[in-house]
């Protein structure tokens, strides 16, 4: 049960710092957000993955928390990175 929360910080930060960055932002809603919605969205990502790392160390100390997140941000991260590609291959497909 411990996993499920930083697990699930990860991918909301990671998808907020995809939704950052202008290319996947025209891909997900083909126009760029404002510029501080942009740096909005990267605090937001950034506080959440630290917001894991915390909750990680907390429960298990450094040694094992900061294992158990690189583990956590690559799964995340690999998540996120292949629902950006499903979104744009299903967008390109339905016109």
């Amino acid at each position: 049960m411990m996993h499920l929360l930083p697990l699930f910080c990860c991918l909301l930060g990671f998808m907020a710092l995809a939704l950052a960055m202008p290319r996947p932002q025209e891909q997900v809603w083909r126009d760029p957000l404002p510029a501080a919605t942009s740096r909005r969205l990267r605090r937001a990502g950034a506080a959440l993955l630290l917001l894991a790392l915390g909750l990680l160390v907390w429960r298990w100390g450094w040694g094992l928390g900061l294992v158990a997140y690189s583990g956590h941000t690559s799964l995340a991260a690999g998540l996120v990175f292949c629902a950006l590609i499903v979104h744009g291959r299903m967008r390109a497909r339905h016109g």
